[in-house]
């Protein structure tokens, strides 16, 4: 690493305190999956009710988010992430606490409104201090922030689940929210001047009605496949659809003036566009799969808890200590020859679970689910690179904004898309749940690799940029 490209102390354990923040509060928003029939019998709830513990957690990320551009112009790297982290561990206690489940659902909201603010405070932070030609080392972190957190929160909860009940998920949440924040209200500085730029309130209110529309609509279609409900989830996504125009609109209004709360133009950059929806791919199929294998492992095979998290352990580990690896080639050699292999790997990886069965074995499961993380620990660290630098500085935080939002609009349509064809391919095998179980996980995998294709036409659009020498900005350092 040349001299220029070298990071200051200071601004490695700037982030290297976000990536452990992110890290936690990004586990945090799986891990109540396997957990939730637990809920639901100790709480006397209904499956459409218990759902909302996540559904309200990706709603309310996907309002929050949008607005992270305008917070992080307008409050210090330090006021944010004493803020983030606050809501964080409030939301944990009443989680913890919870004596019924409205409590625990509010508990939900308030942890996914501080964990809303930390992803795009981290992609910023990291644009702004590190150099062009080492970013990839350090997105190398950000992919196990992004990929391994979320794809390992299944795996934790069985582990603990399996001794434990489920008020332990926050019980062991809550010290490492606390460590962190301690350390980073010690560690992190204020000393910049905050801009005083005002918000459009208008924005705001399209931004939640568009992307919270979205989330909901995508969110609701699982459950209409396996009732009646009461408004169509078309309804609801169409809403959003309606709102997301307007909002787009109002934005293209502002940007002149520069009072946008999400500046579209990032979208400028081709690279961005393409990286975008690549990633926007990429999120559904694998949010869709972290939804559907437990289902698969444990209502198809008949296996625990414990053994559905020591399956997909391995794999976020795998992809976890490669991650470092996988951002230091991209430093070498750039985001095609790393995206195209990549894509086709995976692809074959998708395609061989779709000869999954009611036959299929622990350790078949195992190396086959370690394979697929592998796979998309190459794809997303040189992805996750190439979009947020494809755009200018003073877009970052705009850019890491849009980013963030699409996360959560890709994992609820992978859910929705996944667990409706699930549900209508196991409702025509009538005689044998397993069995319906495990050809309704058949048609979802291979529709799976069905849509994996695109990513593969997307990758072939992308163009290498041209990596200039420049020195570590020193703006975010100070914050």
């Amino acid at each position: 690493m040349s001299k220029a490209s070298k990071l200051s102390a200071e601004s490695v354990l700037i982030i290297s305190i976000l990536l452990i923040s992110t890290f936690v509060v990004f586990l945090n928003e799986t891990l109540l999956g396997v957990a939730l029939p637990v809920i639901m019998q100790d709480m006397n709830i209904t499956a459409s009710v218990g759902q909302w513990l996540n559904t309200a957690f990706m709603l309310t990320m996907a309002i929050v988010i949008p607005t992270t551009g305008y917070l992080q112009q307008r409050f210090s790297t330090r006021a944010l992430y004493m803020a983030a982290m606050l809501a964080f561990v409030v939301g944990t206690l009443l989680g913890a606490f919870s004596p019924s489940f409205e409590i625990l659902l509010l508990g939900r909201i308030v942890q996914a409104s501080g964990s809303a603010i930390m992803f795009p405070l981290l992609m910023t932070t990291i644009m702004d201090l590190v150099p062009e030609q080492s970013r990839g080392r350090i997105m190398g972190n950000i992919g196990i922030v992004m990929s391994v957190a979320p794809a390992m929160g299944p795996a934790v909860s069985g582990l603990i689940l399996h001794s434990l009940n489920w008020r332990a998920l926050f019980w062991v949440m809550l010290p490492i929210g606390l460590v962190t924040a301690v350390i980073g209200s010690l560690k992190l500085k204020a000393s910049h001047t905050p801009n005083k730029a005002s918000i459009d309130i208008l924005s705001v209110a399209l931004s939640g009605l568009a992307f919270g529309g979205l989330v909901y609509g995508l969110s609701s279609f699982g459950e209409a496949a396996r009732t009646n409900v009461a408004v169509s989830p078309w309804v609801w996504f169409a809403l959003g659809l309606v709102f997301l125009g307007l909002f787009v609109r109002r934005q293209i209004k502002l940007a002149p003036g520069g009072h946008a709360l999400l500046n579209l133009g990032t979208f400028r950059s081709a690279n961005f566009r393409v990286g975008l929806t690549l990633m926007l791919v990429a999120m559904l199929v694998m949010f869709g799969f972290g939804i559907l294998l437990p289902l698969f492992i444990q209502d198809g095979l008949g296996m625990d808890a414990l053994a559905t998290g020591l399956i997909l352990l391995p794999g976020g580990l795998a992809m976890g200590l490669l991650s470092p690896v996988i951002g230091g080639l991209y430093d070498k050699f750039g985001a095609r020859k790393l995206l195209i292999p990549a894509s086709i790997f995976v692809g074959v990886v998708l395609a061989y679970m779709t000869t999954f069965n009611g036959d299929t074995t622990f350790w078949t499961l195992l190396l086959t689910y370690m394979a697929f993380m592998i796979g998309i620990g190459f794809f997303f660290t040189p992805l996750f690179s190439l979009t947020m630098g494809s755009v200018e500085p003073q877009l970052y935080p705009h850019a890491s904004a849009t980013v963030g939002t699409l996360q959560q609009v890709g994992g609820a349509a992978g859910t929705a898309i996944f667990i409706t064809v699930f549900t209508i391919a196991g409702a025509q095998v009538k005689s044998d749940a397993a069995l319906a179980v495990t050809t309704g996980s058949q048609q979802a995998f291979l529709l799976g690799a069905i849509i994996w294709i695109a990513t593969l036409v997307l990758a072939l659009l992308i163009k290498e940029p041209v990596k200039t020498e420049q020195p570590a900005g020193d703006s975010v350092a100070s914050h």
